[in-house]
């Protein structure tokens, strides 16, 4: 029997009674612009009958996507601007961006690099640009953690893992190697024994970044890949955007916290979503924000507990969005102080980086 494939067309989804026919125009013309992706295991978990699905809202496409306000950028937090060769981003001293492929399982709607990542995207690396970012990481010893994301690395065959993986081993400096992926909940039986010895080839320290949105997501199939991966010796931490209409409520979002707890992942960065463009939907205030997290604060184990966090736009790094380092200003926006002490406008000015 053949195994059912992913949905990439408006027509795919409508088929699937996942659009509805008066929907079906507008968001043919968000296809035409942005990725689209469905896996197997997210078309069964979304409620076709359920205007608000939390699912559906993250992966199914909006014509609200087609509006862009003025402070959204194709790159939103810099990627571009602190790439010094193809495939790296270098934005803090110690560790890299390695992007060694830009497609993905499933194209979040909210995606802050739905610019780069598709099929119409930046691509698979090649063979020579693979081997200048290996370079360029091999030789800088301040480069002590490499993070594998794109799109998503483990859409990788184990084969081509394993080979990336074993290239880092002979990088003494390199001391951690880290993967920030969805696949364990969006393709789960992609994650076997194969691709999780990939993941360990390096010897390095390793550890794989979970990005899951709400308590859903984590179906009995993505719970034993996840076990896979634990139990193998792989720590795991977590990944969620902050998304309203999805986990803009704190009974979900500590729901979402324990369920990552239990299943031996620690919670690590919940993010302020990105001024990718066609995105603001999908946005709270971070007043809004600041306040759901606060209310977890009690409400839910100290294991459970999330760091709030928000990219400043143009590469600067990131801030802890309900910190000292963020200040509310009068005309409504806030300054925001990097890691380097400098300070910036949030939202941007149009045209700002």
């Amino acid at each position: 029997m053949t195994a059912a494939r992913s949905l990439t067309t408006i027509g795919e989804l409508s088929a699937a009674g996942l659009v509805p026919e008066e929907k079906q125009a507008g968001m043919a013309a968000v296809a035409a612009r942005y990725a689209v992706a469905v896996t197997p295991a997210l078309v069964s978990l979304i409620d076709g009958g359920d205007p608000e699905d939390p699912i559906a809202r993250q992966f199914i496409p909006d014509a609200a996507e087609l509006t862009t306000l003025p402070e959204e950028r194709a790159d939103p937090i810099g990627d571009l601007a602190h790439s010094p060769v193809e495939g790296i981003v270098h934005r803090y001293p110690d560790r890299v961006l390695l992007k060694a492929v830009h497609v993905c399982p499933v194209y979040c709607r909210f995606c802050f690099r739905r610019e780069m990542v598709g099929p119409e995207g930046l691509g698979t690396l090649s063979a020579k640009a693979l081997d200048t970012a290996i370079g360029y990481i091999a030789g800088r010893p301040e480069i002590w953690e490499v993070i594998l994301t794109g799109g998503d690395p483990l859409v990788l065959s184990p084969r081509r893992l394993q080979a990336i993986m074993e290239r880092l081993s002979a990088v003494p400096h390199v001391k951690v190697v880290r993967f920030h992926t969805r696949v364990p909940v969006v393709d789960p039986a992609r994650i076997d024994a194969a691709l999780v010895e990939a993941l360990k080839a390096s010897g390095k320290a390793t550890y794989l970044a979970l990005h899951a949105n709400h308590p859903r997501e984590f179906t009995a199939e993505a719970r034993a890949a996840i076990a896979r991966i634990v139990d193998a010796g792989i720590a795991m931490i977590s990944q969620t955007v902050l998304l309203r209409g999805v986990n803009d409520d704190a009974a979900v979002l500590a729901d979402l916290m324990r369920t990552f707890v239990e299943n031996r992942i620690k919670p690590y960065y919940l993010h302020h979503p990105d001024l990718a463009p066609g995105t603001a939907h999908f946005r709270l205030t971070l007043a809004e924000g600041s306040a759901l997290v606060e209310s977890l604060r009690g409400r839910i184990s100290g294991l459970c507990q999330p760091a709030y966090i928000l990219d400043i736009p143009g590469g600067h790094g990131k801030v802890r969005a309900d910190s000292m380092a963020v200040e509310e200003a009068d005309d409504g926006c806030f300054r925001l102080r990097d890691f380097r002490g400098m300070t910036h406008v949030y939202p941007p000015e149009e045209g700002a980086v």
